[in-house]
């Protein structure tokens, strides 16, 4: 089965994050993994890596090791530490077997050395978005009476069904995957619409409009907060 494949019976193509600082890596699988079919976003440094990553929005995440800001094994390690399960396939072009294990024991759940072949990339890849389908192991987001269940993409508030439009359901989604962290716009635009599209700072605001109106529509008007001048957050909290 192709991961074209996959994604047609996900009903969606599988969302890969490709993490590297070398950009003629990035274009290269970006390129590729796009032409298998997939959503592709990227990342050039530990920091962003870890922004786009922890919002729960990716089916796969392909890290390099070395990054500027923060290294591979520091974002997998944040990742798990904020119960970020999305499969990790790490890059590297250390051939060692203590970097292997120091990997997998941070919770990666495979390991490429550089330089790889994209086929075997690309079966690594497409048995990671198998994986993360069969376990479905972040189909549920829950905070305060908000329940998401991402197998589903089902919104519900006290029980009460909120009914979204697909870009509302990712601005919430991206957003309650990191309760009380601030998004910012940029970060929204990248995770909801992709950096390939051109979409305005605007149309975040605009879409969020639309969000609050419906959750106001069924008592939960206080969940999605403005910080000023940063962005937005999530949050069961009324401050």
């Amino acid at each position: 089965m192709s991961a074209r494949e996959i994604g047609d019976e996900a009903g969606e193509a599988p969302r890969v994050l490709v993490v590297d600082d070398e950009a003629g890596v990035r274009t290269a699988l970006r390129r590729g993994l796009a032409a298998e079919g997939m959503h592709v976003e990227i990342a050039a440094d530990g920091h962003d890596a870890l922004t786009l990553a922890g919002t729960g929005a990716f089916d796969v995440i392909v890290l390099d090791i070395m990054l500027p800001g923060l290294s591979g094994y520091r974002v997998l390690q944040q990742l798990r530490a904020d119960g970020v399960t999305t499969p990790v396939l790490m890059l590297s072009a250390k051939d060692g077997e203590v970097d292997q294990a120091d990997g997998l024991d941070l919770g990666a759940d495979g390991y490429l050395v550089k330089p790889f072949s994209f086929l075997v990339l690309v079966a690594h890849v497409r048995a990671l978005v198998r994986r993360n389908d069969i376990t479905s192991r972040q189909s549920m987001l829950r905070i305060g009476e908000l329940e998401i269940d991402r197998d589903r993409r089902q919104v519900r508030w006290n029980g009460a069904e909120v009914e979204l439009s697909p870009r509302e359901y990712g601005l919430l989604v991206a957003l309650a995957s990191q309760p009380g962290s601030v998004l910012t716009k940029d970060d929204l635009v990248r995770t909801v619409w992709g950096r390939d599209q051109f979409v305005t700072r605007n149309v975040v605001e605009v879409y969020i409009g639309y969000l609050r109106r419906k959750l106001t529509a069924v008592g939960a008007g206080e969940l999605v907060h403005t910080v000023r001048g940063h962005g937005y957050r999530v949050s069961a909290d009324p401050a």
